[in-house]
């Protein structure tokens, strides 16, 4: 539900004004496409109708963007940024890992277009056709870095269901780890995400029967892959479906859009409820249909109140899945 409208000051600040939207990663991509979907439209949706630029600041997997966002950008209400959905728990799950320098829960989250569900994929050539038989052989699966989905969510599923994952790293992206699933380099992919590109990647597989998607990996299940299961239905035990709970913390968030520490409230309060206007536009609406972009919001105070719920779990759960990732 949203609030009651910002004092007049507050909603005649951004006349004139510019928001810069800082990306976390490369041109072109998912979180890039999404910041430059919702720029286009969001201005309309703010009081004083400022204009959106968005930056590109990859680099430190990620993190050099939150870094800016939280020790640099302007305070005011002109900055946010796009990080990747792993970089709010980096301090929570990795707290030793070097090049992270912000306090997730003193950001100030906008909101997400989209929620992610991940898909364990394996080519017809695997060891492993079924879940069962993933627990009787090695499957190599195509990692992307240290902390990033691919990489983490096959160690918590060896933890969790007994598979016996091996993950091989080295490739920088999805559509790198996926070449190496069609060329037979390694076994399978187990998916952060499951974005438009990615399906348009593995459908032909899908429909050729050169691949299959076993699992699916997140909080909702997707009909699309209705004979896969939701991980969470193979699970039994509460505390191993709370530390996929945590793990899966990612996927809810989606591409998340974030504003930096010390900002005015009633400023909060525009963006956010800019933001949720912006996802029921009917003309953003249109555009990401045509691009066959997902939307499927959550919202800024969800997202706040879901990292509080998440940094204050019981801290044997947090051991347990910092021994997992790290």
């Amino acid at each position: 539900m949203l609030v009651t409208a910002a004092p007049a000051a507050a909603q005649d600040f951004y006349r004139g004004k510019t928001i810069d939207i800082i990306v976390s990663t490369s041109p072109a991509g998912g979180y890039d496409s999404y910041a430059r979907l919702v720029a286009r439209h969001m201005g309309k949706h703010i009081p004083g109708n400022p204009s959106f630029v968005v930056q590109n600041m990859p680099g430190a997997g990620g993190l050099r963007a939150a870094n800016y966002l939280f020790n640099v950008a302007r305070k005011d209400g002109t900055a946010m940024a796009v990080v990747t959905r792993e970089a709010p728990l980096v301090p929570l799950l990795e707290p030793g890992r070097a090049g992270y320098q912000f306090k997730t829960n003193e950001f100030n989250w906008i909101g997400s277009p989209q929620q992610e569900l991940g898909l364990l994929i394996v080519n017809a050539k695997s060891p492993a056709q079924s879940i069962d038989a993933l627990k009787a052989h090695t499957v190599n699966v195509s990692g992307t870095g240290t902390g990033s989905a691919p990489s983490v969510f096959p160690l918590v599923l060896n933890e969790v269901m007994g598979t016996k994952f091996k993950v091989v790293e080295g490739y920088p992206g999805s559509q790198e780890a996926l070449l190496a699933v069609e060329n037979g380099e390694v076994d399978g992919h187990v998916s952060g995400g499951s974005s438009a590109a990615f399906r348009a990647r593995i459908n032909p597989w899908l429909s050729g029967g050169t691949a299959k998607v076993l699992m699916q990996l997140g909080m909702t299940k997707d009909q699309t892959y209705a004979s896969a299961p939701l991980v969470f239905e193979l699970v039994r035990n509460e505390r191993d479906r709370q530390l996929f709970e945590l793990v899966f913390t990612p996927q809810v968030i989606g591409r998340p859009f974030v504003a930096p520490p010390g900002l005015p409230a009633e400023r909060v309060k525009l963006l956010r409820e800019g933001f949720e206007r912006t996802m029921k536009d009917a003309e953003f609406l249109a555009e990401a249909q045509k691009a066959q972009m997902d939307v499927n919001p959550v919202s800024g105070e969800d997202i706040h109140q879901l990292l509080r719920k998440v940094f204050a779990l019981p801290s044997d759960l947090i051991e347990r899945a910092r021994a997992v990732v790290k």
